[in-house]
């Protein structure tokens, strides 16, 4: 993983991929700012980063710090007053100032989001089973086989009973229920990205540990990437091999996450491990609560 000015190389495991993004051509991000007009700064500014197939890559940051905007910039889902320079690369083609027709022909088939709050992004009037075959039957699968890889897929992402999930609405289901539908929803057109936006932080303990391992599992399955946004410094450490810190709309420190965060080299990464109570350890080891 790379960004503005520092090239790094994480150590290995399936989270990860040898070859550098730009010679894979999946995402490429290049001197990316957004502001809003009416802010006396930049909601982001000047930041670059790359992602390689497979890649797993957190970005972590207090709230505010810029990070939801990034997501939605890569998806194309920035409101009209934003002012958007630099590139977003995906494959090679540029991305910024695509319509919404194109656009759209990426989003939910090649890239993905899986969004804080599945309450805000589920429809409540649709029953869940529907919701997901929307992604399917948007792109080119017929009834009868969306159907079928949906009650699939409700079954991948760990729900018990799918037939009758798909046969549900939103509120009749759990908290962890309704976010991994979205993930399922996510994940079931087999995406190349994945990006997750604070996708636990709803979640009690024990169900965002099961939705964090399922994540991890299917995302394997599918062979996507996934860019990974929390504030949550346990959680990162968990699901990702690459880390970003991102501050103030600007990234001040990324590399592999065992060394960042054993070895953090910017006084508000080491803020934010304070804050977050970790151990700093030595690379190898997982990366725990000091009250674990």
């Amino acid at each position: 993983m790379t960004t503005a000015g520092d090239e790094t190389t994480s150590p290995v495991d399936r989270r990860t991929t040898a070859a550098s993004p730009r010679e894979a051509g999946l995402l490429a991000v290049d001197h990316l700012s957004i502001d809003f007009g009416r802010r006396h700064r930049p909601a982001v500014r000047d930041i670059g980063f790359t992602i390689a197939p497979g890649q797993r890559l957190g970005l972590i940051g207090e709230s505010g710090s810029g990070k939801s905007v990034t997501a939605l910039a890569l998806m194309g889902l920035l409101p009209d007053n934003a002012h958007v320079s630099g590139s977003v690369r995906w494959r090679g083609r540029e991305l910024l100032g695509l319509g919404d027709r194109e656009m759209s022909r990426l989003r939910g088939d090649q890239m993905t989001m899986v969004f804080q709050e599945p309450m805000t992004a589920l429809d409540p009037t649709m029953k869940v089973g529907r919701q997901v075959a929307e992604a399917l039957r948007l792109h080119n699968s017929s009834a009868s086989s969306a159907r079928q890889a949906v009650v699939e897929m409700l079954e991948q992402v760990g729900l018990t009973e799918p037939h009758r999930v798909a046969e549900s609405y939103p509120h009749q289901l759990s908290g962890g229920q309704r976010q991994r539908a979205l993930m399922a929803m996510a994940l079931v057109n087999s995406p190349d990205l994945v990006i997750c936006d604070e996708p636990t932080t709803a979640l009690d303990v024990t169900v965002q540990a099961r939705v964090l391992k399922i994540l991890d599992e299917v995302l394997d399955a599918v062979g996507a990437a996934c860019l990974f946004i929390s504030h949550d410094l346990a959680v990162v450490s968990q699901v990702c091999a690459d880390i970003m810190v991102m501050r103030d709309g600007s990234l001040v420190e990324s590399g592999p996450v065992d060394r960042v965060l054993s070895h953090p080299e910017h006084p508000y990464t080491r803020r934010l491990l304070r804050a977050a109570q970790l151990d700093l350890v030595e690379p190898g080891q997982r990366i725990i609560l000091e009250d674990e």
